[in-house]
C-alpha cells in the first residue's frame, strides 16, 4: 500500500495579507520631530541666501524655496514608497522611512565657499546664484554616479568605520551648533530638551497622549513669548512676505552657471563624494536599526533631487538625513517623512517661512537636533563589536577637526582676516576697508592654535573617517593586508586631494600621502609575520553580519 506525501505547500499555513496602515500614532511623533528639524534648516538657508549673498526676498520666496519644495517632495514621496515596499517584502509593519531634507553642511558650503566669493568678486547676487546652481547640479551628478559605486564601498568597509564617521558628522555638524544655540537661551531650550529626552528615551506617554515634538514646541514657544524673547512687530513684518510662489524651470541661470563651472569642480567633486558617502553611512545606520534599504535606490533619489532642484532654481542640494534610528525609536513608520515633505513643500510654495521664524523661538526647535546627535553617537558604539570602539573614535575625529577649523576660519573672517599664510617668515597683514588681511601661521602656533594640522585632518572628513576607521578595525582584527590596502587608498586619495586637501588636483598633499604609504609598508611587514586573526567574542555574532 503506497502513501501519499503531502506537498510542502500543503503544510504551509497561508499568511493573511499584510495590513499596512498609512499612519500610526508614532508617525505623529516623528512627523513633528523631523518637520521641525527641516523647518529650522529652511529658515537658516533662507537667511543665508538673503542676508549673506544678497539675493532678493522675492527671488528667495518665489523661486528658491518653491524649487526646494519640489526637491523635498521627490525624495520624501519616493522614500515612503521604498519603506512600504520593504515592509511588504519582509511582511512587517515596523519599517520606518528614511528621513530627507536640505543637506545641512552643504547649506553653509555653497553659501560661503561658492556663492559669497562669487558675489564679492562680481557684486552681482544673480551671478552668485548661478554659481550655486551649477555647483548643486554637479553634486547631483556625482551622487548619481555614487549610487553605482557606493554599494561596493559599503560591502568592503567595516561597520565601525561607517557608523563612526556618521557619528562624527552627528557630533560636529548636527549637535554642536544647536547645543551652542540652546545654551545661549537655556531657560527656553532646557525644558524643551527634557521633554524630548523623556518622551523619546523612556517611552512614557505625555498627558492626553500629545505628541512629544508638539508638546516640546508648545512649551518652548510659550516660555519664549512669556519671557519676552519674541517680538510681536516681527510677526507683522514677516506676514507681509506671504505669497504664492510656484516652481518654474530656471535653465538660463543654470546653463550660465555651468559655463563657468571649472573653478567650482575642486569643491564640487569632493563634496559630491561626501554626499554619497554620508548617504551610504545613513543606510548602514538604518540597517542596524532593522531596515535594510537598497543603497542604490536611496542615492538615486538624492542625486535626482539635487539635479531637479538646480534646474528649478535651488542651490541647496537635498540629502537623506541622519537620524533614521531616532525617528523609528520615536514610533515613525512609513509615512512620517512624506508628511513632513508635503507640509514643508506647502510652506515653501506659500512663503510662510518668514512668518514661522517670527512665531517660533529657535531655542524651542533646535533641541530635537541634539536628540538626534545623541542617538546616532550612541548607536555607533552599541552596534559594533566592543573591540572596535577605538575605530569608531578615530572615524569621529576628522569631522570634529573639520568643525573646529571651520569655527576658527569663521572667527578670522569676522575680524577681516580671510587667509592664513603658511609660508615661513610671513608677517601679519592687517585688513583694510577694501582688502582682507592675512595671518601668519606662526602667530596662530604661538597662541596654541593647530590651524594647519586641523585643516589637513578635516579636509574630506567623511571619506577620511571611513579610511581611518577601516584601518583601525583591520589592525584590531589582525587583518594586516586589508589594513595595508586601506592605507594605500588613503595615500592615493590624499595625493589627489580628496582627503586631507582643500581641492582636487595632482600632488595636493604629498606629505600626508607619503605618511599613508609608510603606514601601508608597516602593515605589510606585520602581514608577513603570519599572525593569527583575532578571535571574535561570543556576543559579536549579531554585530558583524555583512550588509546586503
Amino acid at each position: 500500500m503506497s502513501t501519499v506525501t503531502p506537498s510542502p505547500a500543503a503544510n504551509t499555513e497561508t499568511r493573511p495579507p499584510l495590513v499596512l496602515p498609512w499612519w500610526v500614532p508614532g508617525d505623529t511623533n516623528a512627523f513633528f520631530g523631523l518637520g521641525f528639524n527641516v523647518l529650522v534648516n529652511v529658515l537658516v538657508l533662507t537667511g543665508l541666501v538673503v542676508g549673506v549673498v544678497g539675493v532678493s526676498k522675492h527671488d528667495a520666496f518665489h523661486t528658491i524655496l518653491p524649487a526646494l519644495g519640489v526637491e523635498l517632495l521627490i525624495g520624501n514621496v519616493y522614500y515612503t514608497y521604498l519603506a512600504r515596499r520593504l515592509a511588504r517584502r519582509e511582511n512587517r509593519t515596523d519599517v520606518a522611512a528614511m528621513p530627507y531634507g536640505p543637506s545641512v553642511p552643504h547649506m553653509f558650503i555653497v553659501t560661503f565657499v561658492i556663492m559669497l566669493p562669487t558675489y564679492l568678486a562680481t557684486k552681482d547676487p544673480i551671478r552668485a546664484w548661478e554659481a550655486g546652481l551649477a555647483w548643486a547640479f554637479v553634486i547631483g551628478v556625482i551622487v548619481l554616479v555614487g549610487a553605482f559605486v557606493g554599494p561596493y564601498i559599503r560591502r568592503w568597509t567595516p561597520r565601525a568605520a561607517l557608523l563612526g564617521t556618521l557619528a562624527g558628522i552627528s557630533v560636529a555638524f548636527i549637535s554642536m551648533r544647536p547645543a551652542g544655540q540652546m545654551w545661549e537661551q537655556a531657560w527656553i531650550a532646557l525644558p524643551v530638551l527634557m521633554i524630548i529626552l523623556i518622551g523619546f528615551f523612556t517611552n512614557l506617554r505625555l498627558p492626553g497622549n500629545i505628541p512629544v515634538g508638539l508638546a516640546a514646541l508648545l512649551v518652548g514657544t510659550a516660555v519664549g513669548w512669556a519671557g519676552g524673547f519674541m517680538s510681536a512687530p516681527d510677526v507683522s513684518t514677516a506676514a507681509k512676505d506671504i505669497a504664492i510662489g510656484l516652481p518654474t524651470f530656471q535653465f538660463h541661470l543654470l546653463f550660465t552657471g555651468i559655463s563657468h563651472i571649472g573653478p567650482l569642480l575642486s569643491t564640487a567633486i569632493p563634496l559630491g563624494i561626501y554626499n554619497f558617502t554620508e548617504g551610504m553611512t545613513n543606510v548602514e545606520s538604518a540597517s542596524v536599526a532593522g531596515d535594510d534599504y537598497n543603497l542604490r535606490s536611496v542615492l538615486l533619489a538624492d542625486g535626482t533631487g539635487a539635479i531637479v532642484g538646480a534646474a528649478l532654481g535651488s542651490p541647496f542640494p537635498p540629502a537623506v538625513y541622519i537620524g533614521h534610528p531616532g525617528w523609528k525609536e520615536a514610533g515613525g513608520r512609513t509615512s512620517y517623512s512624506m508628511a513632513s515633505g508635503i507640509v514643508v513643500a506647502i510652506l515653501c510654495f506659500t512663503g510662510m517661512f518668514g512668518l514661522l521664524g517670527a512665531l517660533l523661538p529657535l531655542p524651542a526647535i533646535v533641541p530635537i537636533l541634539l536628540y538626534i546627535g545623541l542617538l546616532i553617537g550612541a548607536q555607533a558604539f552599541q552596534a559594533v563589536p566592543r573591540a572596535h570602539a577605538a575605530a569608531v573614535m578615530i572615524a569621529i575625529i576628522p569631522n570634529v577637526a573639520s568643525w573646529a577649523q571651520g569655527q576658527m576660519a569663521n572667527v578670522l573672517s569676522a575680524v577681516g582676516y580671510q587667509n592664513v599664510d603658511f609660508s615661513s617668515g610671513a608677517k601679519l597683514i592687517p585688513p583694510t576697508s577694501t582688502t582682507p588681511g592675512t595671518v601668519p601661521e606662526s602667530s596662530l602656533v604661538s597662541a596654541g592654535v593647530i590651524y594647519k594640522g586641523l585643516m589637513y585632518l578635516g579636509d574630506g572628513a567623511v571619506l577620511a573617517g571611513l579610511i581611518l576607521g577601516a584601518i583601525v578595525v583591520f589592525l584590531i582584527d589582525r587583518a594586516f593586508a586589508k589594513a595595508a590596502i586601506y592605507c594605500a587608498a588613503g595615500a592615493v586619495l590624499a595625493f589627489v586631494g580628496l582627503i586631507h586637501g582643500p581641492k582636487v588636483g595632482w600632488d595636493i598633499n604629498g606629505e600626508v600621502a607619503l605618511g599613508y604609504a609608510f603606514a601601508a609598508v608597516v602593515c605589510i611587514l606585520f602581514h608577513f609575520r603570519k599572525v593569527p586573526a583575532r578571535v571574535p567574542a561570543p556576543d559579536e555574532a549579531l554585530l558583524v553580519a555583512e550588509p546586503a
